[in-house]
């Protein structure tokens, strides 16, 4: 079977995997006893182990099955959580992620078999099976009893062993079902072990297989006839789990019964139980391999739905990031297609009232079209985000220091291909945090801080803007300190460094290979970094900008646009050309005389409520000749970065207007203050002016 057609969706669902693997296992690391915890963690690996095993990544699936074997014993209670093994696993995930980036690579796993990572799982296994290997085993015994034993049932030669039973009689307990079934594959199927691993899966979705027989690992090897047996604990009824084992294809029969571990005296008890718990869910209908989640318990009621056999519908879709960019590029040539009606319709001086109406009703709708279009490509940063805990988790013991990361706002969305840039800057800045913010435990104790560092991400939409903080309690920007190390490098003199102020002096931080490290690690201290963050943060038509009091803390603010493609901008004249200036930057617009120009160190400012504005005339930087006399009023565009403040002298206003920035390549990428172009409704092509440049 060609499994390459699967490639896309096996890598993302192994990305999803191996995030929440790492989610838990943090969390498995602040509570070993959460029993909720380590059956996730579980279902993971085994999810893991049978997705590698059906697209033939045997040494994938090789670490994944010793994975979920320890995490097996460790549900089972003959293993208890330690933090050396918390430390394999973690080991286990990267060597996972390495395996899954080669195959994204290459469609191939690479030739690294992990064997010390192996030897090292088996040796917690052995560990925590040589207390259990020397007392007297006794015998096995038989699976459970149906509550009605009728004709031929192969789950009934299933040996449980004291766990098992011990797992079933919990489940009861909780009310829960036990079952048998006995699945037979249709004898023309090329596959076995695919179509056993999905039906494990489907079942899995809505319950939990205690046992199989033959065992798990022999399915997977296909060491088995044409059927095989399995004792599952679900909530759902019995005809339920049958319908989901039934719904995977290739599948000849599925027989089943309720099952009864102590005897069968009990047997009508627990089949009324059984009935009754049906009686509370929808009418039994096939479900599909992923249906949704299972309840808590087995109380749960659901409301009754009038048509029985409506098979579950998954609520979302998989698109390729390609076919999105195709379709907001056709909204682009849309929005470019309706401004050009709209100039035609007024240089033609076409005033019909029913033209016009079109006209705006076209708007309205291009507008919406695009609106949607942006919420369709917003995902949350929570997938760029997600990974730092672990990572904070990793520079504490390669740092020797205290901290904690505490994470707000992980549901804001921003474009997805803003999120999968923002990685790699954000990375930057936590580790800058850990590194050189935060104070070893001795020093924050004597400075009566906590000795647990704490550090902050947070996110928020803030305008049209999205907004992320990366902020520390550390100590802080020596400036001081960062200005004898621009001086020794040669960056400033000492004269500039006497009349810096604090916030030149944190810029400074932003020059390319500056370092205040006084030790190289594999942390920091190479000078790599800070100028990285700020020219990725800058190519993404954004932001950073940094607030520091010295013995108290930092804080990184990123601020991004929330959409690269279509902007709202205010298009101006310069002589006799045409730009535009994005309208989240301005702030207001001022028309001012020419007498109310003052020059403060030989640059023209302007006071406007008690702030001055240092000025930019663009046609001098973008050497053009103005149209305007010198004796008129200046019309002047306030704009603003961060709490910085400039105006733009601009010739003419035309208006505001909803333009699609077209990328001007690397043609001109010296030159930063055009950060593309547009196409206008007459065909022309307009400049975009980068305001955060500009300031």
């Amino acid at each position: 079977m060609d499994v390459s057609q699967y490639l896309e969706i096996f890598l993302d669902e192994t990305d999803e995997h191996l995030q929440n693997l790492n989610t838990q296992i943090l969390l498995l690391e602040q509570e070993p006893d959460n029993m909720d915890t380590i059956n996730e963690i579980f279902r993971a690996a085994h999810s893991l182990k049978g997705m590698a095993g059906t697209m033939g990544y045997k040494r994938m699936q090789n670490l994944t099955h010793d994975m979920e074997n320890v995490f097996s014993e460790v549900r089972n209670g003959n293993i208890k959580v330690k933090a050396e093994m918390i430390d394999v696993v973690f080991q286990c995930l990267d060597a996972l992620e390495e395996y899954n980036t080669n195959i994204r690579e290459s469609a191939d796993e690479g030739t690294n078999d992990n064997e010390p990572l192996i030897k090292q799982l088996n040796d917690i296994l052995n560990e925590g099976k040589g207390d259990t290997e020397e007392e007297p085993s006794g015998e096995t015994e038989p699976a459970a009893q149906p509550a009605s034993a009728s004709g031929d049932k192969k789950w009934l030669e299933i040996k449980l062993g004291d766990t098992e039973r011990t797992v079933i009689k919990e489940a009861i307990k909780q009310g829960k079902n036990v079952y048998g079934l006995t699945v037979s594959i249709q004898e023309s199927c090329i596959l076995k072990a695919a179509r056993a691993f999905l039906v494990f899966k489907a079942i899995e979705e809505d319950g939990e297989v205690i046992v199989s027989d033959p065992p798990t690992q022999e399915i997977e090897d296909e060491k088995f006839g044409w059927d095989f047996s399995l004792v599952v604990v679900s909530d759902s009824p019995l005809d339920k789990v049958i319908a989901a084992a039934k719904n995977v294809s290739e599948i000849q029969d599925v027989l089943g019964d309720v099952l009864d571990p102590d005897s069968e005296s009990d047997a009508p008890a627990k089949q009324e139980a059984a009935e009754k718990h049906e009686e509370g869910q929808t009418a039994p209908a096939p479900a599909a391999p992923a249906p949704a989640a299972p309840a808590n318990t087995g109380k749960k009621t659901e409301e009754k739905k009038p048509v029985a056999n409506k098979p579950v519908v998954n609520r979302t879709v998989r698109v390729d990031i390609e076919k999105l960019d195709t379709l907001m590029n056709l909204v682009s040539e849309l929005i470019i297609a309706k401004n050009s009606l709209v100039s035609a319709s007024a240089v033609s001086g076409t005033s019909s009232t029913a033209v016009n109406e079109q006209i705006e009703y076209l708007e309205s709708v291009t507008t919406s079209l695009h609106e949607s279009v942006m919420k369709v490509r917003m995902v949350p940063i929570e997938s760029t985000v997600s990974k730092f805990p672990r990572m904070v988790r990793d520079l504490q013991k390669k740092l020797g220091k205290k901290m904690e990361l505490y994470m707000s706002g992980e549901e804001t969305e921003l474009d997805r291909t803003v999120v999968d840039e923002i990685g790699d800057p954000l990375m930057h800045l936590l580790r800058n945090s850990a590194d050189h913010g935060l104070e070893s435990a001795e020093v924050r104790k004597e400075r009566g801080k906590p000795e647990v560092g704490s550090i902050f991400l947070d996110a928020y939409q803030d305008g049209n803007n999205v907004v992320i903080e990366v902020r520390d309690d550390g100590n802080g920007i020596d400036t001081q300190a960062v200005r004898n190390k621009a001086i020794e490098r040669g960056v400033i003199t000492p004269e500039q460094a006497e009349n810096m102020s604090e916030k030149d002096s944190i810029e400074l931080l932003f020059n390319a290979g500056f370092s205040t490290a006084k030790v190289v690690s594999d942390v920091s201290g190479r000078g790599v970094g800070l100028d990285v963050v700020k020219s990725k943060i800058e190519a993404l038509s954004g932001e950073v900008e940094v607030k520091s009091k010295l013995g108290e803390g930092s804080s990184w603010i990123i601020r991004l646009p929330l959409t690269l493609a279509i902007i709202q901008a205010l298009m101006v004249d310069i002589g006799n050309e045409k730009y535009a200036i994005s309208l989240g930057a301005i702030q207001t617009i001022e028309d001012i005389p020419p007498q109310n120009v003052k020059l403060v160190q030989a640059k023209e400012v302007i006071q406007l409520r008690d702030l001055v504005i240092p000025l930019i005339r663009l046609n001098e930087i973008l050497d053009i000749e103005s149209k305007k006399d010198p004796d008129e009023n200046m019309v002047v565009v306030i704009v603003k970065k961060g709490d910085k403040l400039a105006g733009l002298v601009v010739d003419e206003l035309i208006g505001q207007q909803e333009i699609v920035i077209k990328p001007l390549g690397k043609y001109v990428s010296k030159c930063k203050i055009i950060s593309g172009a547009t196409v206008l409704g007459d065909g022309e092509v307009a400049l975009i002016l980068d305001a955060n440049t500009l300031i």
